[in-house]
């Protein structure tokens, strides 16, 4: 096997003529050996366009292969094999790749051993042993990237380049037309970044769990100042107890000097007391005597006024008996007086409404004969009531014909329903054996109105059987495809229904057209009555009952109307039946036979089938019988509609006859009435003309009834006067002795007085003497209490105060006691009070002062961590800012470059194609990413680039000019595409070639290899091109004998011999 150019070169080292057309990393010489297919293979490709040709297992992708390994690159990478030692060609031991790279000042030879035992490589630099990650830094400092799509494409991984994610095309991007910086910029804004979040999560933690700790301090902030509270309080509390007992003390102390002093009073009190009550006690006999003689005489005196008193008593209750008799005699004069008035009162009236009633019985006409109207009214009351009877009784005819007609139209509707629940059994088992065909069938009775002809539904729901027993014969002559077949009258409806069903809704129906001229009607070959004879009882076509389309349907393609059914005397005579009828088709009791006769030998031959049981029509619907329920159902609903017409009618007619029945009934009332009132009227004016003369006739003498009772009330008086004199004499000898008993009450009294002042000095003497003794005995028992309780009290306090009985109280306490309250009372209820505000401050101890403290220092120390890490976090943002500048706007830019070539290669093939910048969040720098978006026809939108919606030849069409739209910025070496046209269409791929060589054979473009199994005729090439044939054969030169010079020359003469 050889690899010959078309211009051959040898590049050596530092040869100064072949460096300025290469780019500095371009490749300008590859060997390999032992490798994939190749003995030895030395290629030297030129430094634009390298058009890489040969038939498909010549060996092109090998030289690919070797770019890859040879350069650092993986396995991995190419998308074949996963160890290197796979590349060593079959039954070697090792493989060599070697690579010459262009470099100022001189170039640069990679060498790679491949070893298959250990699958190891050796690496060496300008023929020196070296490392891998030598070559890795040699070939990355060249800005070579095996890894990148967007510069290395082998063969295996072209479908790949469509499924980057936006996010990795924007990478391959940057590392293969960007500045070396750009990628650098974008990996620090997803590390700033990364980091950004982290450190935000870190800082919004932390400040949570600051304030968190700040809400605790605060809590053990409470806590503290609580415990130090409780701590003042226990303190006071300890003082007031301590100065308690001194208080006390000196309360108890004082108490006793003035119980002392109070003694020695009352016992000097006592002795004045005891000197000064002696003469009182002689002077009160001498009183008590006098009382006692002026107590005898005013009682005699009060005896006789007593008497004289109730001889006043008397008189005063005759003269009050004669004053009510007077009284009595001027109210029954009162009551004649309103008698009297009212009766007058009672004549007026009754006058008056004499007066009004005549004037009314004047003012009504001589009662006229309303005999004739009343009678009027009768007969028309009478003619309405016999037409309410007359409606009243079509009502009920109309009513009860109605209740017939509904108990009609129940028995039909339940009728259809049993038909129905038959063919929602049939729908049913449509449903669980052809699920698609129900949706179908579902979606077809919504939009029945899209066809212009008849369609039929599902043959196994139209067709019914006329007895269910013969269903299996039409369920083994027609096929389970056309039994779930939808039957069309028009095949441009048949088209329409399986362009929406199976390419809109990807559901796998079937549909038939039935015969444009039907053969429905198609008469058999014979007569069945010719056909008994041998047990035959009816064609197919009389087993059942079908629509018209689906029935010509079957005649047309299953010729139902010509095939018998028999019986089992069929089967017996079946060699007969073959010979004397030459039917082709026939059905037994439980067979099918199928006669064909043989194109070649003329032989009948004949095969019989067992038939199987029938699924799906042997629940049939009589359609005859359903299409005449459902026309009895609808007359009934007319007929009903028009009774309820009538109905509504007949009840308004009853309505208006009801409102002019109470019209004259009305009428007839006013007349009765007019009729009775003049009678009513002079019957009332009689009544109260009697009632009048009897008022007359009651009439009371008020002169004389005042005449007596004067008679009456004068001897009254005459009687009171005599009894007035009688009262006043016995009067005045009632008062004489009133006086004379108020003398002696005088002197009783004064008498009286002195002798109550006298006990009452001599008692308050004995009470004053009684109480000072008390009060002494009390005071002298109260000094001895106190002098005890001094002592006691004294003890006490020297004892809470730690004192001795000789020690005094210290300074620091008197300076205390002075501060706080000087009274018991003060004492107590300070102490109270603050005994209650230090019982509030419960479950508090030492520690939580310790918790405070403690708290409060870690809340420093995270306050300053934090602080450090919002000022770490600012600068990150600062940096995220200048780095984001520095990277985005390049970006932009370089895509908007790449987006005019793009766009530009796509407008020459009459297509559409943009390249932008996709961004989700500007702050997530890693989801950001390069989406190409292509048009090819001018029907369709723009549409993203992926492995799913274009076609294999779109996708390398946009692959290639999205390649091709790099090239232009010429930031790496080479590129490598490897056979990327294949799957295009010529014309496309004629385009993007005259693209490629276009682009690639500019001045100062970096190196392209375009490898490729084939190309088109009259193909445009350039003089810069570089065409590497790769050939294979048994017949092969070896690659020392492969002159192309030789071959041109020899050319060139076989050329001129055949024009000669």
């Amino acid at each position: 096997m050889a690899v010959v150019s078309q211009k051959k070169r040898k590049i050596r080292l530092g040869n100064a003529e072949a460096r300025p057309h290469f780019v500095e990393g371009s490749i300008v010489r590859i060997f390999i050996e032992n490798f994939l297919t190749y003995d030895s293979c030395e290629v030297y490709p030129g430094p634009n366009l390298n058009m890489i040709i040969g038939a498909n297992g010549t060996g092109k992708s090998s030289i690919v292969c070797a770019i890859c390994l040879g350069l650092g690159g993986k396995p991995s990478f190419i998308g074949r094999a996963d160890k290197v030692g796979l590349f060593v060609k079959q039954g070697c031991l090792k493989g060599l790749v070697e690579i010459e790279l262009c470099k100022t000042p001189d170039n640069i030879i990679i060498t790679r051993e491949i070893q298959v035992v250990n699958n190891t490589s050796a690496w060496f630099i300008n023929k020196k042993p070296t490392t891998l990650k030598t070559v890795e830094e040699q070939v990355a400092a060249l800005n070579i990237q095996m890894d990148n799509l967007c510069q290395f494409l082998p063969q295996d991984r072209v479908g790949e380049f469509a499924k980057l994610s936006k996010v990795e095309l924007l990478e391959a991007t940057e590392k293969s037309i960007g500045p070396p910086e750009m990628y650098r910029f974008h990996c620090e804004l997803k590390n700033f970044r990364e980091k950004e979040r982290e450190l935000e999560n870190l800082c919004r933690d932390k400040t949570n769990s600051l304030e968190k700790m700040r809400q605790r301090i605060e809590r053990y902030k409470q806590d503290v100042e609580r415990y130090h509270e409780r701590k003042h309080h226990l303190d006071l509390i300890e003082m007031l107890e301590r100065k308690r007992p001194w208080v006390e003390y000196e309360n108890v102390r004082q108490q006793h000097e003035k119980v002392k002093q109070s003694r020695d009073q009352a016992k000097e009190e006592v002795q004045n007391l005891k000197e000064m009550r002696s003469p009182l006690s002689k002077k009160i006999q001498e009183t008590e005597e006098n009382l006692k003689s002026l107590d005898i005489k005013i009682r005699d005196k009060a005896g006789e006024i007593k008497d004289i008193s109730q001889k006043c008593k008397q008189k005063q209750d005759a003269l009050e008996i004669k004053d009510k008799q007077i009284e009595e005699i001027n109210q029954a004069l009162r009551m004649k007086k309103d008698e009297e008035m009212d009766r007058q009162r009672k004549i007026h009236n009754t006058r008056k409404m004499i007066e009004d009633w005549k004037n009314e019985l004047n003012a009504m006409a001589v009662c006229e004969n309303l005999q004739p109207q009343i009678d009027a009214v009768n007969n028309k009351l009478k003619e309405l009531q016999e037409e309410k009877a007359n409606i009243d009784s079509d009502i009920s005819d109309l009513t009860a014909e109605k209740m017939n007609q509904e108990k009609e139209k129940k028995r039909i509707n339940d009728n259809l329903e049993q038909l129905n629940n038959v063919m929602n059994m049939k729908e049913e088992h449509l449903k669980g054996r052809f699920k698609d065909t129900h949706t179908a069938l579902v979606w077809l009775r919504k939009n029945k109105d899209k066809f212009k002809k008849k369609v039929c539904e599902p043959m196994m729901l139209e067709i019914s059987m006329k007895d269910n027993r013969h269903a299996k014969y039409v369920e083994n002559h027609i096929s389970s495809s056309d039994m779930s077949a939808f039957v069309f009258e028009s095949q441009e409806d048949m088209e329409a229904f399986l362009v929406e069903m199976r390419d809109h809704r990807k559901l796998r129906v079937n549909a038939v057209c039935a015969p444009h001229e039907s053969c429905a009607e198609s008469l058999p070959s014979r007569p069945i009555e010719e056909l008994h004879k041998y047990g035959f009882f009816s064609y197919l076509r009389e087993l059942f009952d079908a629509p018209r389309p689906v029935m010509s349907y079957l005649c047309s393609q299953y010729h139902v109307h010509d095939v018998p059914v028999g019986t089992e005397k069929t089967r017996r005579l079946t060699e007969r039946i073959i010979q004397e009828t030459k039917l082709r088709q026939m059905y037994t009791a439980e067979e099918k036979y199928v006669v064909k006769v043989s194109a070649y030998t003329n032989l009948t031959l004949s095969t019989n089938t067992s038939l199987k049981v029938a699924q799906f029509l042997n629940s049939s619907v009589d359609t005859e019988e359903r299409r005449q329920l459902e026309k009895q159902q609808q007359d009934i609903i007319n007929a009903s509609q028009a009774l309820d017409v009538r109905l509504t009618a007949l009840s308004e007619r009853k309505k208006h006859l009801e409102c002019r029945d109470n019209q004259l009934r009305q009428q007839k009332k006013e007349l009765l009435e007019r009729g009775s009132r003049r009678r009513q009227l002079e019957s009332k004016i009689a009544v109260k003309y009697d009632s009048l003369r009897q008022l007359e006739q009651d009439a009371i003498n008020l002169e004389k009834e005042f005449q007596q009772a004067n008679v009456k009330i004068k001897e009254i008086n005459i009687q009171k006067v005599r009894l007035v004199t009688e009262l006043m004499h016995l009067i005045k000898n009632c008062i004489s002795l009133n006086i004379l008993k108020v003398d002696l009450a005088l002197q009783s009294a004064t008498v009286a007085a002195e002798k109550n002042r006298l006990e009452l000095e001599y008692k308050a003497a004995s009470v004053q003497l009684k109480a000072a003794e008390q009060r002494f005995n009390e005071l002298d028992d109260r000094k001895r209490i106190l002098t005890k309780n001094c002592k006691e009290l004294l003890k006490k306090a020297e004892y809470i105060c730690k004192l001795t009985p000789d020690q005094h109280l210290p300074k620091e306490f008197q300076t205390a006691f002075q501060a706080l309250p000087s009274t018991l009372e003060e004492i107590d209820a300070f102490l109270n009070e603050e005994k209650t505000r230090a019982s509030c401050f419960t479950g508090l101890n030492a520690s939580v002062v310790e918790e405070y403290n403690r708290e409060t220092q870690e809340a420093q120390q995270l306050t300053e961590y934090l602080e450090e890490k919002k000022n770490e976090l600012d600068n990150y943002k600062q940096n995220i800012s200048q780095v984001k500048e520095k990277w985005l706007n390049p970006l932009k830019k370089l895509i908007e470059q790449i987006n005019v070539k793009f766009s530009s290669f796509f407008s020459s093939m009459q297509c559409v194609g943009e390249v932008d910048l996709h961004v989700e969040n500007e702050e997530e720098y890693d989801k950001y990413g390069i989406r190409i978006r292509v048009k090819f026809h001018r029907s369709t939108e723009l549409h993203e680039l992926t492995a799913y919606h274009q076609s294999g030849g779109e996708r390398s069409v946009s692959t290639m000019l999205y390649l091709m739209a790099l090239q232009e910025f010429n930031k790496c070496p080479f590129r490598v595409v490897d056979e990327i046209n294949q799957g295009m269409d010529p014309m496309n791929e004629r385009r993007v070639f005259e693209m490629v060589v276009k682009t690639a054979c500019k001045e100062s473009t970096s190196q392209y290899f375009f490898i490729t199994p084939k190309l088109l005729q009259n193909l445009t090439y350039n003089d810069k091109m570089t065409v590497l044939f790769v050939y294979n054969g048994p017949f092969m030169l070896e690659a020392s004998q492969w002159d192309l010079k030789a071959f041109c020359r020899r050319r060139r003469r076989l050329g001129r011999m055949d024009e000669q």
